[in-house]
């Protein structure tokens, strides 16, 4: 692991850089034994860069790291590694080490990033807590950036739900920012874990966290932005998620409140779904049972429902999912009074409507 480490210390090498140098020699101990001429048919390498490659001091620094990393029981993951989250594989920015420390299964089948302000009020807070104790079910893997707001609030939830949860930090894991929420952070490494591609003795400056942002994107099946404003870090992380094909989901909010204003803004124009709750993530991903329990409707219910509306429930519910177009042809009714009906028995939760105006009992 000396050698991965070292290639990664190297100025001017970045993720797209090493993998291509890996890909050329073979190994990461193969690219230190290469001859200049050699280095420099890599596109990226210049005179400087093979010097530094070729420069024996390198291994001072790196050798220094895997001292510190080794002691405090931290994982280096290169990109080869089985452990590796193998969704940023398909990211062509995806860091080429990570060093993780913690016990959470980065590959987990469900995995859920949360983000949004560090302003976070109440309304957005009490969202947190409601959409992942109504995911817990899934046994989701909660990602998010250990910032102050919404990120804190998902992380607690997670916690307090007993599911697994990872930080992403813009710096080391020789230190914790903000410090505030070092217990936190103890208690997620015992059951989830904090994750970074920064070596220890990096500081948390501003331009790192654009660079946290997108593995908190690019780790994630689905990216839920709860509250921010239209500047904030949580709009670039939903913007780099776009990018990256993931679905993202805003939570609406008040037109008159600046810290609903960016998840109101990916809403209109079409940069993510609504999210109003947990169910909503359940719809767009597919994530239901193979066999779901269908609910049945209560006597005190089905004696309110008129003959019309009977004859709708009764088909629908002999149905796995049909169509609008087939219970029209089936009931021989007029699309309006129809697509009324319909409406009026989602509204009480009888019925759910799919993609393709399909329709199912709830």
């Amino acid at each position: 692991m000396l050698d991965e480490i070292g290639l990664m210390m190297i100025k001017g090498i970045g993720g797209i850089t090493a993998r291509s140098l890996i890909s050329y020699f073979g190994s990461a101990s193969e690219v230190f034994k290469a001859k200049k001429a050699q280095l420099q048919k890599i596109a990226g390498i210049g005179s400087k860069t093979a010097d530094s490659i070729l420069n024996k001091d390198t291994f001072n620094r790196a050798e220094q790291e895997l001292k510190f990393i080794e002691k405090y029981k931290i994982e280096p993951l290169f990109y080869t590694s089985k452990k590796y989250p193998k969704r940023l594989l398909n990211c062509v920015d995806a860091p080429t080490l990570l060093y993780f420390k913690g016990k959470a299964n980065l590959n987990q089948q469900k995995v859920v990033a949360v983000v949004g302000t560090r302003n976070a009020t109440n309304y957005g807070k009490a969202f947190c807590e409601q959409l992942i104790e109504g995911l817990k079910n899934h046994g989701i893997l909660v990602v998010s950036g250990l910032a102050y707001g919404i990120d804190i609030a998902a992380h607690q939830a997670a916690i307090h739900h007993d599911l697994q949860t990872v930080g992403i930090l813009g710096h080391g894991l020789d230190r914790i920012y903000p410090a505030l929420h070092r217990s936190f952070a103890e208690q997620m490494v015992k059951n989830g874990g904090l994750l970074t591609e920064f070596p220890s003795e990096t500081i948390p400056d501003r331009q790192n966290f654009p660079k946290r942002n997108r593995i908190i994107a690019g780790m994630a099946d689905a990216v839920i932005v709860v509250e921010a404003t239209k500047t904030g870090g949580a709009l670039i992380t939903a913007e780099i998620a776009n990018s990256y094909n993931k679905d993202v989901f805003a939570v609406p909010g008040k037109v008159s409140d600046e810290f609903s204003d960016g998840c109101n803004f990916l809403i209109k124009t079409n940069r993510a779904h609504m999210l109003t709750r947990p169910e909503d993530i359940e719809y767009i991903m597919g994530w239901f049972d193979k066999e779901p329990a269908k609910k049945s409707i209560t006597p005190e219910l089905a004696l309110n429902l008129n003959a019309e509306d009977q004859k709708i429930v009764d088909l629908i519910k002999s149905k796995d999912g049909i169509a609008i177009d087939d219970l029209q042809n089936l009931l021989a009714m007029p699309q309006s009074k129809l697509t009324m009906a319909l409406l009026n028995l989602e509204m009480q939760s009888i019925i759910i409507s799919l993609p393709g105006k399909v329709y199912r009992m709830n």
